[in-house]
């Protein structure tokens, strides 16, 4: 695999957001998601470059819903992870799998 196939830590974190979220998956809740599950504060604006990002790489895709009033008929993007989204993160999960093999789990640094 080329550099470029390899997904970086802040992309696992989105993409696993968006299984985690489903259907209702949109930029806020995904950074809620990140936010309460991997304790990490997150700009907006990094979520939704993150999330144009892989829909480039063809790793999620998007759909766009109409507004609603409360949002000030503003549209909502949904995203979903696609087959090779899902195989990008079964190769990061095996790496660093393999990376931790044999490594004590209370190694100092």
């Amino acid at each position: 695999m080329s550099k470029g196939d390899y997904l970086g830590e802040f992309e696992q974190l989105v993409l696993l957001a968006l299984l985690r979220l489903g259907e209702g998956a949109y930029g806020m809740a995904v950074r809620r998601e990140i936010a309460e599950r991997a304790g990490r504060a997150v700009a907006i604006g990094a979520v939704y470059a993150t999330l144009d990002r892989l829909e480039a790489k063809g790793l999620v895709v998007s759909s766009e819903a109409a507004g609603a009033v409360e949002r000030g008929g503003r549209a909502r993007r949904f995203f979903s992870v696609t087959g090779d989204g899902m195989r990008a993160l079964r190769r990061s999960q095996e790496a660093l799998a393999r990376m931790w093999d044999g490594l004590p789990l209370g190694a100092k640094t």
